[in-house]
Parts: C-alpha cells; structure tokens; sequence
C-alpha cells in the first residue's frame, strides 16, 4: 500500500487523471489525502467532485477555502465571483447532495504523523488546540444551522486567537487560519491581505510555519500557496504548484517523500486571485 497526497486540484480533473496514472494509484489498495480546494479556477470542478466522492474511504479531503465559496453560493449567501468556474457544480439536479457531502468534510485530518489542513495550522496551536478547533467548525457546519455559520464566517477579524470573544468569532478566525492563512505578524496576528512570495513579503511577515515560538506540530501537509510552490521542510511538505496557473500538479509519497508531478496541460487562470 502507498500513501499519497496530492496539492490543489481545483477543477484539473484531466491533470488529476494523468497524475494518477503516474502513480499507478489502486483505489483498493493505496491511501490517497487531498489538500483541498477540489473545485474552481479550472475546468472540469464538477468532474474532481464527483471523482472525489466516488472513491469512499481510500481518498480523503479536508476543506479548502474554494470549496467553502462553492457552498456559500450554493446556499445562496455569497455572489458568484469574476473567475469561477462552477456552473456546471450549481447547475446540475444533484448539486444539493454536492454541497450535503461537501459540508461533511473536515478541515484537519490527523494522520499522527501527519497533520493535513488546506493553508496550515496557526503558530499559537498546538495538534490537540489545532483539532479542538477544527471540531468546533465541522461541527457546526454539519449542524443545522450551517447556514447561519457560512454567513459569519466572511471577515478577517479576529486576527489572533486571543481575540476572539465569543463562538462566532472563534469559528471565523478557525476558517481563516485553516483555509486562508499565509502570513504573520511577530505577535502571531494573521495577516491575510498579501498572498504574494517569501521574498516580496513586506517587512514584519513571516510565514506561518517560520513564526518564532510556533508551537510543535507533527509535520503539516498542506497547500494553497501557488506562490510559494513546493517546499519540503521537516515541519511543513506544502504541495500547492499552480496547476491552474500553468504550473504542475504535485503529488508526495508519505513514506518515501519521492514526488511526483504533472505539468498542466494548458494554464486556465491568467492572474492570480484567491
């Protein structure tokens, strides 16, 4: 059995199948972790879903902050934006058991050795405040009252944990970090506003994963970050190569760290937008 994860899909399906046939990957007998963002930006959203969900147990997701917009549109909360490609998601008959099994999935995986979240884990959490965290989202966005949470989850504030001051807030500043997050200030404030490369950074960012006194984690995987493409450290494999730009599509061997890529086969976004 292989373990593979792979970087932000959304809508390659053609890239997705070619690098799956570059892995030889066998639904009943590999392990397959997606870093979310399945959907948006390319071509074929609609066809990576329903992939995605075909597959049971031997391919996982966590929640990217894509697939949280597909929802808020879907429920009617959030106005299409300029570079959406997800008609073809919001148009078909069965869109509402879409958005049914999308809601249901996670935004941290624990791997133990391993920790998989869409943008990263916030320097202030440790793995057990990180997964309490995400808990408190998953839960209520499989609750009844999702709705409700999709329209407050929009907002950059609370910029740290410590502000926070009641469960909105604690959720919305949970999505952030889990599903937006880049940058931070020295007092470990989120910083979502620049999403550009280490080196263009303006002074007083760092990325997340290099705060000083970032609390122990097992390694992260994770993605969202096209700018800042692969990067394989001890404590963070970040797996977001810009398929959608023009770039490739990444896939990493858990146990052998071996990677391997396909080129897109066109670029389908000319700017890059969140």
């Amino acid at each position: 059995m292989a373990r593979y994860v792979i970087g932000d899909v959304q809508g390659c399906f053609e890239e997705l199948t070619l690098l799956l046939g570059r892995l030889d990957f066998d639904a009943t007998r590999d392990r397959l972790w997606l870093v979310g963002d399945l959907v948006n930006r390319g071509p074929q959203s609609l066809e990576v879903l329903r992939w995605v969900m075909g597959q049971g147990g031997a391919v996982q997701t966590v929640l990217g902050n894509h697939d949280l917009h597909l929802l808020a549109v879907a429920a009617g909360i959030a106005k299409r934006k300029a570079g959406d490609t997800l008609d073809a998601i919001l148009d078909h008959p069965q869109c509402a058991a879409f958005c049914e099994w999308l809601r249901f999935q996670p935004l941290i995986i624990d791997l133990d050795d391993f920790l998989l979240v869409h943008a990263g884990i916030w320097p202030g959490w440790n793995k057990d405040k990180a997964l309490e965290a995400a808990a408190a989202v998953e839960a209520t966005l499989r609750g009844e009252q999702w709705r409700v949470f999709l329209q407050d989850m929009y907002g950059s504030q609370p910029a740290h944990w410590s502000e926070a001051r009641n469960k909105t807030e604690r959720l919305r500043f949970t999505i952030n970090a889990c599903t937006r997050m880049r940058f931070v200030d020295e007092h470990l404030n989120l910083q979502l506003k620049f999403k550009g490369e280490l080196e263009q950074a303006p002074p007083g960012l760092q990325p997340w994963f290099a705060a000083p006194g970032r609390k122990r984690t097992p390694r992260v995987l994770c993605g969202h970050w096209s700018a800042l493409g692969l990067r394989m450290q001890d404590e963070v494999w970040a797996t977001d190569t810009g398929c959608i730009w023009g770039g490739q599509l990444t896939a990493v061997n858990l146990d052998t760290a071996q990677v391997i890529q396909q080129p897109a086969l066109q670029s389908y976004q000319a700017v890059t937008v969140e």
